[in-house]
């Protein structure tokens, strides 16, 4: 049986915009009066969610309500969710940075937290001197700390200057060496915010498959927040979404991207897209876009994997000047992901004209898993210039993909993206 090391019971946060305390002498004390009888703060029964793109009728907004979940020994949990939703906030409660206004937090385990550049360094201090002081803060001794060193130098990439003050690192170097020191020294349990953005890609793949090799090898516990969602998919085995403060899906982590995908995008589905009017623009533009299922030839925005799709592209001419152009097409899911493209000029070796008013082609086999997707188009002359680059044009769902009627069907559109369709000889 899994064993508990992180339980968050009705934990939220409550803060005052603009202000430290309650902002009069008054107020303090009085909250302070209704503490010491054992009453309820009078002030925790106003408040507003954490909706950052609305002005409210109150200054006082909870950052947190409400949060409740478990974390297992050896979980890797992703916490996702729009900027503001409360995410980093709950890391620092979890780091015991900041206290919950309401609630408890149980945790066992030592905790190292990699929460924002430069967490837990002192800038005076070399970077080895650095290293011995957070390995102290965690309750090491000298002599184990000594026994991970070069491990961690090494890690970090930034030996030439490890006996160098830190105030004198990038921004870089200071991730570099914050997360070796994280990751290598001897916690139960790691928390790593969106500070690994910070590093270039080869050392953000590193720090993925170590925390990966502490997680999975070493029974040790991950809290990661990023908005890479491929990064929380290959890293993470549970999820926790938030929003506003609030709690809106916990569970399976391919689970808990879908639902926190398809909840940026409900508005987009609500109303499908099937003709679509653009802004001007020079030269040859689209003026509206068609799409319909092949088997039935009716405008649609649902298709099931395996069919064709007809696509109509309306042209408003270009009457002062006749050039030949190419169409690029582009497929993207929910992640902003590319996970289809064509050129009819390089693929095909098909042009069109500036006097052309329609475009039309078909998409043979949508090679896609179950998901949400929108369509790009690009009218290009090739080596020289764009006409149009039309992102989002028009969106569409596949909704079934037991595309051999076999009773078997891929679901998930996160890994892999796409599926080829295979006769086995």
């Amino acid at each position: 049986m899994s064993k508990v090391v992180i339980k968050a019971e009705n934990i939220s946060k409550q803060y005052r915009l603009g202000l430290v305390g309650t902002g009069t002498v008054k107020d303090d004390m009085k909250r302070l009066w209704y503490k010491l009888r054992g009453q309820e703060d009078p002030f925790l029964k106003v408040g507003e969610a954490n909706d950052r793109s609305k002005k409210g009728d109150s200054d006082y907004v909870w950052s947190l309500k409400d949060i409740n979940f478990e974390i297992n020994q050896g979980d890797s949990v992703g916490i996702i969710g729009r900027n503001g939703a409360g995410k980093s906030t709950l890391l620092k409660i979890l780091s015991q940075v900041t206290q919950p206004t309401t609630g408890k937090i149980y945790t066992k385990g030592r905790i190292a937290s990699l929460l924002e550049v430069g967490t837990g360094f002192h800038p005076e201090l070399t970077g080895r001197e650095n290293i011995f002081l957070n390995g102290a803060i965690l309750g090491m001794r000298k002599h184990e700390i000594t026994r991970k060193l070069d491990e961690i130098i090494a890690f970090s990439g930034v030996e030439r200057y490890i006996d160098t003050p830190v105030k004198r690192y990038s921004s870089g170097m200071y991730v570099r060496l914050a997360f070796a020191v994280a990751a290598h020294l001897e916690s139960e349990i790691l928390i790593v915010d969106e500070v690994l953005a910070v590093g270039d890609a080869d050392f953000q793949k590193k720090c993925l498959g170590k925390m990966n090799d502490v997680s999975k090898g070493e029974g040790r516990t991950i809290l990661f927040v990023s908005h890479n969602m491929s990064a929380v998919k290959n890293l993470c085995n549970k999820g926790i979404v938030l929003d506003k403060g609030s709690t809106l899906f916990s569970g399976d982590v391919n689970k808990s991207l879908e639902f926190y995908l398809s909840s940026l995008n409900n508005s987009f589905f609500e109303n499908p897209k099937i003709n679509v009017d653009i802004k001007e623009s020079k030269g040859p533009k689209i003026l509206k876009c068609e799409i319909k299922s092949g088997v039935n030839n009716n405008l649609s925005s649902f298709y099931d994997a395996g069919d064709f799709l007809q696509v109509s592209l309306s042209i408003k001419p270009d009457m002062n000047e006749t050039r030949e152009y190419s169409v690029v097409w582009f497929i993207y899911n929910l992640a902003d992901e590319e996970v289809a493209v064509c050129s009819s000029w390089k693929m095909n070796n098909k042009s069109f004209n500036s006097l052309d008013t329609e475009i039309k082609f078909k998409i043979d086999t949508l090679g896609l898993l179950t998901g949400e997707y929108y369509l790009r188009f690009v009218l290009h002359v090739p080596g020289d210039v764009n006409f149009e680059d039309w992102n989002n044009a028009i969106n569409f769902k596949i909704v079934q993909h037991d595309i051999n009627k076999t009773g078997f069907e891929y679901t998930s559109i996160w890994n892999p993206k796409t599926f080829l369709k295979t006769e086995w000889l």
